[in-house]
């Protein structure tokens, strides 16, 4: 194994080298397959771990995703990481995929749908040629930037405390306790050529607005250390949450009637007992070990399964993505994972089945809800063209228009959901007002739920927030129907 030819000395390799310690990243005798892109994060890892492979030993190889993304430039990466790992006499692994089209095919966002190809690639090459270790190369600025990124989506702590050092052993990052201008920095003084990829400055992707636009200002207007705060948050998070699961699982043991291959029974008067808290991260492990992660699995789901436990049918089902069924079974909670693809669950037939869903709505527009078959339109309006209230039923809902900000989220009911009815002065739970108002159970559960930053302010069909109202001042109006098919 040839060393890289230059005799590094600075200060991102001590760092590295203190990274890879701490966390026990490399052991003598591994084989590490690097992902290298040909931008600068990457090339200054391989370069770095060229460095380390006499020490240990270790066995490197090179793994380069085409994502046929940019045309020309994209094969000119390729070649550049080819040339590179030729240089130093390295094994290179290199392949094209069409990500555009697995994105539309999956109905992802570009950027998930790139990684997940990116990291099946990863995998495979990995599991073909023998490396019991991926090193990436996501760094102390990418980690502050996903937070943010995933305190805006309304993550959980498991998105907060941002990426993990090392992943079950095998996904390693070196440098991330290294900061972006360290890395150009050690790349400059050595004199590393590397590609800069134009797409990484356009502000259409959210990531690319936190680097550029988002961090800049909180930097100069309000912590000039914010890189250094939201890592010391996503540690302190990481920690906690390891320290979380140490206490839960006992708690999954004892709710836990069996366990077997693609099929977990939990018992309900057990979780009753247990506070909600802990009731959502034992269902979350549950699925977890069904499914094998828990992307695509959002709050939504969660409470969905803690409704059926606490107040919902004695039979029962709820179908999550992924074929993932649960179901109420008298004291049995039944977690599965179905060969078959599932549908939502049919609530206009009757039976005692419970479904979620959840809209983004970035701008007044007209929107289809399939999981109830309705439709919902929105309608900016000057208070001079406001009907008359009394008149329009309760299918549309007329709002305050500068009280609120898009996005708003369109979902259906939740677990503990609260609003301070129109005319009222205190909140109720949304359950109470269903119960007062005689809505049957199949119902509530298909009743769009309209939020402005977090807060309900219309329960679709019933009545509004007393917030969002349209009062005397009142110069702009949102109007928003609701038409059911």
């Amino acid at each position: 194994m040839p060393a890289s030819h230059k005799g590094y000395n600075n200060k991102l390799l001590r760092t590295v080298e203190q990274t890879v310690a701490t966390y026990g990243m490399l052991k003598p005798g591994d084989s590490v397959l690097v992902g290298v892109s040909g931008g600068p994060d990457s090339v200054a890892l391989f370069h770095l771990l060229l460095t380390f492979a006499p020490r240990f030993p270790l066995r490197l190889g090179v793994a380069h995703l085409n994502h046929c993304l940019r045309q020309n430039d994209s094969d000119k990466d390729a070649e550049f990481v080819a040339s590179l790992a030729g240089r130093f006499d390295i094994p290179c692994y290199i392949y094209k995929a069409n990500v555009r089209k697995y994105q539309i095919e999956n109905k992802l966002s570009l950027e998930e749908a790139a990684r997940r190809v990116r990291h099946t690639f990863l995998n495979k090459m990995a599991e073909k040629n023998r490396f019991n270790k991926i090193a990436l190369g996501h760094h102390f600025d990418d980690n502050a930037e996903l937070v943010l990124m995933n305190l805006f989506r309304g993550s959980g702590p498991l998105g907060i405390s941002g990426i993990p050092p090392v992943r079950d052993g095998k996904i390693i990052r070196p440098l991330l306790q290294s900061n972006r201008s360290q890395i150009i920095a050690f790349l400059d003084q050595n004199g590393l050529k590397y590609i800069s990829d134009a797409s990484n400055r356009d502000t259409r992707f959210l990531r690319n607005r936190i680097r550029h636009d988002l961090i800049p200002l909180l930097k100069t207007s309000y912590n000039p250390k914010i890189i250094q705060s939201l890592n010391r948050l996503a540690s302190i998070i990481r920690s906690e949450e390891e320290w979380i699961e140490n206490v839960i699982h006992p708690l999954f043991e004892k709710a836990a009637i069996n366990i077997q291959d693609g099929r977990i029974a939990l018992s309900v008067s057990i979780l009753n007992q247990i506070h909600v808290a802990a009731q959502r991260r034992i269902i979350r492990k549950a699925i977890s070990k069904i499914k094998g992660n828990l992307k695509r699995i959002g709050l939504t789901h969660i409470d969905s399964a803690i409704d059926i436990v606490e107040s919902g049918p004695v039979y029962g089902n709820i179908d999550l993505p992924d074929r993932i069924r649960i179901q109420r079974k008298g004291d049995v909670l039944l977690f599965s994972r179905e060969k078959n693809r599932l549908r939502n669950a049919d609530v206009t037939s009757g039976r005692a089945e419970m479904f979620a869903f959840e809209y983004r709505i970035e701008k007044p527009e007209s929107i289809f809800i399939k999981e109830i078959n309705a439709h919902i339109k929105f309608t900016e309006m000057g208070i001079e063209n406001l009907p008359d209230l009394c008149r329009t039923g309760q299918n549309t809902g007329f709002f305050d228009r500068d009280a609120l900000s898009f996005p708003l989220v369109l979902r259906n009911f939740r677990h503990g959901d609260r609003f301070t009815p129109l005319g009222m002065t205190g909140t109720q739970k949304i359950k109470k007002f269903f119960i007062d108002k005689k809505v049957p159970g199949k119902e509530r559960i298909k009743c769009p739920i309209l939020l402005c930053r977090g807060k309900i302010i219309w329960v679709a069909g019933y009545r509004i927030d007393e917030s969002a109202k349209v009062k005397p001042t009142t110069k702009n109006v949102l109007k928003v129907e609701l038409s059911l098919a």
